[in-house]
């Protein structure tokens, strides 16, 4: 894809980050170090009730994981982003995002207070803060997917997390196909099971790309994208 970049800057393990991706731009993730998660969550920026819907996503698609390919689906239909690029082939989208509980129990507690900008944070907690700058809260927040993370189904119905999933460099890509506010955090994923509290970071990079065309990839994936394109382009005229 044909793209200009416009913006890149660096997402420190832990960290939270929010832009409103526009109409015509695209956001590349890159893992830099291997085993990264990036919890991620999308919103229409300009009616904030229109989000991402999850079930939409997976059964529309006919899939448990998400890749190259896939579009990321709103409750009304429309699509919000296409995953245009990915070099990892599966990333996560049930498992859901960590919480303050999930990483106390994990790694035990270390405030800003002890630690500084060593202190062990979470995702919900990062997402409902960026929501706050937008003049919303927690009932806003709904469900989230995980990049770079992989997680599996075992017979008896019980999710297992998949280690070194990514590798330094592993990179998704996502074309906003509405005006996005994407919100991001790099705090480990809630079903990792390492010892140590120790979160990647990532680089982001913002390209200006040119409009799917009819024959574009995500859009011909099922008849359920191609209808979610069709959407989203009524929406815009």
């Amino acid at each position: 894809m044909q793209s200009s970049v416009l913006y890149t800057e660096m997402l420190p393990g832990g960290a939270t980050w929010s832009h409103v991706l526009k109409r015509g731009t695209a956001l590349r993730i890159t893992d830099l170090e291997g085993d990264a998660n990036v919890a991620a969550y999308f919103l229409n920026f300009e009616n904030p009730s229109e989000r991402f819907n999850l079930p939409d996503t997976l059964k529309a698609q006919h899939t448990a994981r998400l890749r190259a390919g896939h579009v990321l689906f709103s409750d009304m239909g429309r699509v919000l982003c296409s995953i245009t690029d990915d070099s990892v082939g599966w990333h996560d989208p049930i498992a859901g995002a960590s919480n303050a509980a999930v990483i106390e129990r994990k790694y035990g507690k270390k405030s800003y207070q002890e630690a500084r900008n060593g202190w062990y944070q979470n995702a919900r907690d990062g997402f409902l803060v960026e929501l706050g700058k937008y003049g919303m809260g927690p009932r806003d927040l709904h469900a989230t997917v995980n990049f770079f993370s992989k997680v599996v189904v075992d017979e008896s119905g019980s999710m297992q997390y998949v280690a070194h999933n990514s590798q330094a460099g592993s990179y998704i890509e996502l074309r906003a196909e509405m005006n996005v506010l994407v919100l991001l955090n790099t705090s480990p994923h809630p079903l990792n099971n390492d010892a140590e509290y120790a979160p990647k970071p990532v680089e982001l990079s913002i390209s200006r790309v040119p409009s799917p065309m009819r024959d574009d990839r995500c859009r011909t994936l099922c008849p359920e994208n191609a209808r979610g394109f069709v959407l989203t382009e009524l929406y815009f005229l």
